[in-house]
């Protein structure tokens, strides 16, 4: 009996609906942490400690999850280049959503003293995990699956994950602080978030679950195309083209976490700006960040990847110069200005990444090879700017230099890029 095509080939609606929701609830579950580390958890899990103290040790939690992204991307990488992308797209969002739903149920200091900010530490590190999987993974099932010359719009879809994931999480907080006091948001209201978790990851196996394993991957396997151990490979063939695509995806993550991690703590506790107005601005940048995201993933399937990206790079150098200048006034519309730049940046170089990191690298380690660029990136250009930028605004240079920071990320990859070659015109096979 003949296989119909509708059989043999997933729409192109199930491959965006996968990849989609995929990416979306991870980094939701990624983004609740980080607003709750600007808004509540100091004073949580850090309760002795003075305020900007608390600040860096809040931070610095949420940095230990980018520090173990590279162990996930290697160990999710190593098993999806070996036994296929989809099986390890469902693990990594069960390991990154229940340690979410973990921490929304851990006791605080009060309850259970020192344990409380070192099981933090542990359940962090493990959303990092499951979040270093499942990038590489959604990216290479929209790419993979993608006929020629519409990589960078296939590719887009998975890229839209983080601006819907932080829409919905920070839409919650912003609930949160309009219907709770500050004292009940503070004690149990943070920890809502992170326990609806579990519903969203229900409906994201679903979707997972019927979703087949790409072409790229099924004619590998044919072909006995399958690496013994593809992160030896990778780093034996293509370690350079890791290093600088990971320095070229560093700009994303330090407009992204600057923006909507150092900025919230900064316009709230040090501008006076109220918590409410703040999450209703980033939200607003956010929604630049996807049009952003939309424009260059399509512009990219035309005028290339590499041209694309340097654009929005080169145009990011300058804006750092900008946004804290712009923060500073202390105007509201001023503040939101600022962040709809980064952020529209941000989206500008994100969109052709969900294409361009994938075609760097074979098809024997592409998962490995795209997981841990990407996540080495979020190393500088994720973990670094909020406790740098806390760091710098106590310091001689003032907030001045967290701008001067960012633009100095955004020189750093638009060189990294500079050395790396165009990709849109490649088989990939």
């Amino acid at each position: 009996m003949k296989t119909s095509p509708r059989a043999s080939a997933p729409s192109t609606t199930r491959i965006a609906m996968a990849s989609l929701m995929g990416t979306a609830i991870e980094f939701y579950d990624f983004y609740i942490y980080g607003t709750a580390a600007a808004l509540v958890l100091n004073t949580a899990f850090f309760p002795g400690m003075d305020p900007v103290a608390g600040r860096l040790a809040a931070f610095s939690t949420f940095a230990v999850a980018f520090v173990s992204r590279p162990l996930g991307s290697a160990v999710f990488g190593h098993w999806g280049d070996r036994v296929g992308r989809k099986s390890m797209l469902v693990v990594s969002l069960l390991v990154m959503g229940l340690s979410t739903v973990a921490i929304g149920l851990l006791p605080g200091y009060a309850a259970i003293g020192v344990a409380a900010p070192v099981l933090l530490v542990l359940l962090r590190f493990t959303q990092g995990i499951g979040l270093g999987g499942e990038w590489g993974g959604a990216a290479l099932l929209a790419t993979e699956h993608a006929p020629p010359g519409r990589r960078g719009r296939y590719a887009m879809f998975p890229q839209l994950g983080p601006a819907a994931g932080f829409i919905v999480a920070n839409g919650l907080f912003l609930i949160l602080g309009e219907t709770l006091t500050d004292e009940q948001f503070g004690g149990w209201g943070w920890r809502l978030p992170f326990v609806a978790s579990l519903l969203l990851v229900v409906v994201g196996l679903y979707v997972r679950l019927r979703i087949s394993e790409t072409p790229v991957f099924r004619a590998a396997l044919d072909q006995r195309r399958i690496a013994k151990v593809p992160f030896a490979g990778l780093m034996r063939h293509q370690w350079r083209r890791v290093l600088l695509a990971a320095g070229a995806m560093t700009v994303a993550y330090t407009l992204f976490y600057t923006a909507t991690t150092y900025c919230l703590s900064y316009g709230t506790a040090t501008l006076g700006i109220p918590k409410t107005t703040m999450l209703t601005l980033t939200m607003i940048g956010v929604l630049f960040m996807a049009a952003g995201t939309v424009v260059s993933a399509v512009v990219s399937d035309r005028l290339g990847r590499r041209r694309t990206l340097l654009t929005g790079t080169a145009v990011a150098v300058a804006w750092g110069l900008v946004m804290f200048p712009l923060m500073e006034t202390g105007s509201v519309v001023l503040a939101g200005v600022a962040l709809a730049g980064a952020l529209g940046l941000m989206g500008l170089i994100f969109g052709p990444m969900g294409a361009y990191l994938p075609e760097l690298f074979r098809t024997e380690f592409r998962y490995s090879g795209a997981s841990v660029a990407y996540s080495l990136g979020g190393v500088l250009g994720g973990a670094v700017p909020p406790l740098v930028a806390t760091s710098l605004q106590t310091s001689g240079l003032g907030v001045m230099g967290v701008g001067l920071y960012v633009s100095a990320m955004a020189l750093l990859s638009l060189l990294c890029l500079l050395a790396l070659p165009e990709t849109g015109d490649l088989s990939l096979r």
